[in-house]
């Protein structure tokens, strides 16, 4: 069975790209981390870790009076999500239409063009 990965926030994302990049983490660290990134108080981040805890995004454990967090998911598994949700709710599900959709509305590079083709030829390799 796969295991769910809750949604999570905008704002819970931005505590979460610390604690991928920093785990493990007191909840300082991540304040002192945020704090020239956002306007949010040490109360706000403490209040998105617990949120993050509820959800069982993150663990922590008690050292004295200190937490320490650390992440239950990688951050390319909440990726992999949040692509998926994202796939299901906008497009159904289809791949294709969302694929036009952006190559139809983006300026590609010829490098960029070069690297989904081989991406493409690397997909069908695959397949074979």
């Amino acid at each position: 069975m796969m295991t769910v990965i809750p949604r999570i926030s905008e704002a819970e994302w931005e505590v979460m790209k610390v604690i991928w990049a920093e785990a493990p983490v007191t909840a300082k660290d991540v304040i002192e981390h945020l704090e020239d990134q956002t306007s949010w108080s040490p109360k706000t981040v403490r209040t998105l870790l617990s949120r993050l805890v509820q959800k069982e995004v993150l663990t922590f454990r008690e050292e004295g009076k200190t937490y320490i967090y650390e992440p239950l998911f990688t951050e390319e598994q909440c990726l992999r999500a949040e692509r998926k949700s994202f796939l299901d709710k906008v497009y159904g599900g289809a791949l294709k239409p969302m694929l036009t959709h952006f190559l139809s509305e983006q300026k590609l590079s010829r490098q960029e063009i070069d690297e989904l083709k081989a991406l493409l030829e690397q997909k069908e390799e695959d397949k074979r």
